[in-house]
């Protein structure tokens, strides 16, 4: 059986790589910010938006840009760090870790790249009724996210089975 940490690396780049294509693409495609197109009967939408700020906008005054960028950096040495204790828990808990890993990175780079802010463009909802816009590194950070509760949760389930704790 395949260790799960050689599914690390290649998830990683995978979701870095695919985030920062779709930004590419939706720019070129979208050249006008805040123009919706529609991809899907209404219920999917591109909208090309610049988020200077944290999740869902947050403003962290004029030196936000690089506070973020820290941010970023220590979580990924944190997660960087974490890794080994992560990998225990198999491959679901190394998907997310990846998928966590490649999402920070993918919104790091676009603040690196630009003082215009992340790029965000998938636009969810129904009629005036939408969710936040997002990008592919987003939803890999919260599919991440779950993905490493799930497994977390898994293996402290079985370490207690395995010391005769009833659960």
């Amino acid at each position: 059986m395949r260790t799960p940490g050689r599914l690390f690396w290649p998830l990683a780049a995978a979701t870095i790589l695919a985030d920062c294509s779709s930004k590419r693409a939706v720019e070129a495609a979208l050249p006008l910010a805040g123009v919706p197109r529609d991809v899907f009967r209404g219920l999917l939408r591109f909208n090309l938006h610049y988020n200077p700020g944290a999740a869902f906008s947050t403003n962290f005054g004029p030196y936000q840009r690089w506070v973020l960028v820290g941010v970023a950096v220590g979580v990924l040495a944190v997660l960087w760090r974490s890794y080994g204790s992560i990998a225990r828990t198999g491959w679901l808990g190394v998907t997310g870790l990846a998928l966590v890993v490649g999402g920070a990175a993918g919104n790091l780079l676009d603040r690196l790249i630009s003082d215009r802010g992340v790029v965000d463009f998938i636009d969810v909802g129904v009629g005036a009724s939408r969710f936040f816009i997002f990008n592919v590194a987003d939803a890999g950070v919260s599919v991440g996210a779950a993905l490493l509760i799930i497994a977390t949760w898994r293996n402290e389930r079985q370490r207690l089975a395995d010391t005769g704790v009833r659960v």
